[in-house]
């Protein structure tokens, strides 16, 4: 075979994806090398995975320990790491059954299927639209995208599937309006991701509630990006104090191990009895066996604690960055999920930090066109932190000489 380079993607990888042209080999903690040895500290964790850093030891031993047992079986069995996993994931939230699969977008396709066939199990078919909001994310199959109401992901893909309507996030008298007997569910992100880092307001959340009570309609919260510990709580809804009646869960719920989950309480589970939906590879043996690891760490007092405080301090860096540079408008967070809103003058510009930023050897991300965003690993240390904001300097500094002459 010959060397693997970046230009071997462009002769045999599908072009849905422009990837950096640096090409990652080696990481642990927070700091990833390339092909070339060059270090970089990693503010992305793999937009938002790799939550407890890169080739953790913990995760990196339940791993192989499992890979000497048994790696897969199918739904025509159980197995012991899917047990387990799913028992914690219970004990740990509100939930009373849990559904594994194999990324966000099938745990929210599976959540999706469930409204539905709840709704038509105990109201009939006519109970069948599903409220989402726009400018968020859900996922990329036919019916996450169409549920997260961002049109650029749908072109060319029509028809899409019926029956989604969406209002504007936050803005309860929408959702007032919207909703009705026909309604089987509410889909939100408690905090928006891909759309720009924007929280949920409490009025919003809790009036959702409320409203899917009258209604009789399922609230289905999309933790893909905001659990396993992001916000400084196992999940958001936590932070809220607003009980969904469906939750997914995917990113970080495997530390870097794809897999997905949806929870969900023992009466609503009802709905999706014995052959009505699966996934073959879902409850996978290793990736369970992972997802009990990381959920030991991350539900620790301490670990939660950590992302707070070290979110406070990353703000409050970025806060004085961003005035020195007159770079942000804004900037919005929960936990270590940041978006650094950018002022007129870099609007459109966001991607032009990420590029620099690897020049500087730090890995930052997009939430947009114009949002700056950071998802760090919740342990990421105090000296990685302080080489992160070396290089970030450096990177704002260029960006705002090239644009101020």
């Amino acid at each position: 075979m010959s060397e693997i380079t970046r230009e071997t993607f462009d002769q045999v990888m599908v072009p849905n994806y422009a990837p950096a042209k640096m090409i990652p080999v080696r990481g642990e903690g927070s700091r990833v090398w390339d092909q070339n040895g060059q270090e970089y500290i990693d503010l992305v964790g793999g937009i938002a995975v790799n939550g407890l850093g890169h080739a953790n030891s913990l995760l990196v031993e339940a791993l192989k320990n499992q890979a000497d047992k048994l790696w897969h079986v199918s739904n025509v069995l159980t197995n012991e790491p899917a047990l387990e996993a799913a028992q914690k994931l219970c004990d740990l939230t509100f939930a009373d059954k849990v559904y594994f699969c194999n990324s966000g977008a099938e745990a929210n396709e599976a959540a999706l299927k469930l409204a539905r066939k709840w709704a038509f199990d105990n109201y009939g078919a006519h109970k069948n639209e599903i409220i989402a909001t726009y400018n968020s994310f859900h996922g990329r199959t036919l019916f996450t995208v169409t549920a997260g109401g961002q049109a650029k992901y749908r072109e060319g893909f029509e028809p899409v599937p019926g029956g989604i309507s969406h209002v504007n996030y936050n803005d309860l008298s929408a959702l007032e309006a919207a909703i009705s007997d026909n309604t089987c569910a509410v889909l939100v992100e408690p905090i928006q991701g891909e759309g720009g880092v924007h929280p949920a307001t409490e009025e919003f959340l809790e009036g959702a509630r409320q409203l899917c009570d009258k209604y009789n309609a399922l609230l289905i919260f999309d933790e893909i990006q905001t659990g396993v510990g992001r916000t400084g709580h196992l999940y958001a809804y936590q932070g809220y104090d607003v009980i969904p009646d469906v939750l997914t869960s995917a990113k970080a719920l495997g530390g870097g191990f794809p897999i997905g989950a949806m929870l969900t309480t023992e009466d609503k589970a009802k709905s999706l009895g014995i052959g009505t939906h699966g996934s073959t590879y879902g409850g996978n043996p290793l990736g369970c066996a992972v997802v009990s690891k990381v959920l030991d760490e991350v539900s620790k007092p301490e670990t939660l604690e950590q992302v707070k405080k070290t979110s406070d301090t990353i703000v409050t860096k970025l806060t004085e960055l961003g005035e020195k540079f007159g770079l942000f408008q804004e900037i919005r967070h929960g936990g270590l999920l940041i978006g650094c809103e950018l002022t007129d003058k870099y609007h459109g510009r966001a991607k032009d930090f990420v590029i620099e930023g690897h020049n500087q050897g730090v890995m930052l991300h997009v939430a947009g066109a114009n949002v700056i965003r950071l998802l760090p690993a919740l342990n990421i240390s105090d000296a990685e932190l302080t080489d992160a904001f070396e290089r970030i300097e450096k990177t704002f500094a260029k960006i705002a000489k090239a644009v101020n002459g």
